[in-house]
């Protein structure tokens, strides 16, 4: 077991939810904290305020990738790929998931909850290096935050 699996392990047995676990463990990787972000990614938790829409990890997902692309602040511009990277990462999503489970939603990949956490692992495990992958591909490094904003 490699050691981001052991840190999303951790992070799961700590009581975070998926969408929480994907931005933890980007903001550790820029040696940052921001506890008001990881509790507002709790709305998202269990397809979005645990009403089994949405697998609350493509929606975390989407955050991260904005986290880096989005504007956020008057004198940012969000970087016009930011549309194709997140439609890149919810078909692949579709394609991985929805296809294993019968759809995206919480409660299509969750079933009736006897697996929910071998499947949310692996579902968590696995968008994180896409969006990891699709960051790189659009030349972000995750390690260095959004470029131009300070890094603290």
């Amino acid at each position: 077991m490699d050691q981001t699996l052991m840190r999303m392990l951790e992070l799961d047995y700590n009581g975070y939810y998926c969408s929480q676990i994907l931005m933890i463990m980007v903001l550790e990787a820029q040696g940052k904290q921001n506890p008001d972000l990881i509790s507002a990614l709790g709305g998202l938790a269990n397809g979005s305020g645990f009403s089994g829409g949405f697998c609350g990890c493509l929606t975390g997902a989407a955050c991260l990738l904005a986290l880096f692309a989005g504007k956020g602040s008057d004198d940012e511009y969000e970087d016009e790929r930011l549309m194709h990277m997140t439609r890149d990462l919810e078909g692949w999503f579709e394609k991985t998931f929805g296809s294993r489970f019968g759809g995206v939603t919480c409660q299509a990949i969750v079933g009736d909850r006897s697996e929910v956490r071998q499947r949310c692992g692996s579902v968590v495990a696995e968008t994180y290096h896409k969006v990891l992958e699709i960051l790189a591909a659009s030349g972000y490094d995750i390690t260095a935050g959004r470029p131009g904003r300070e890094n603290g």
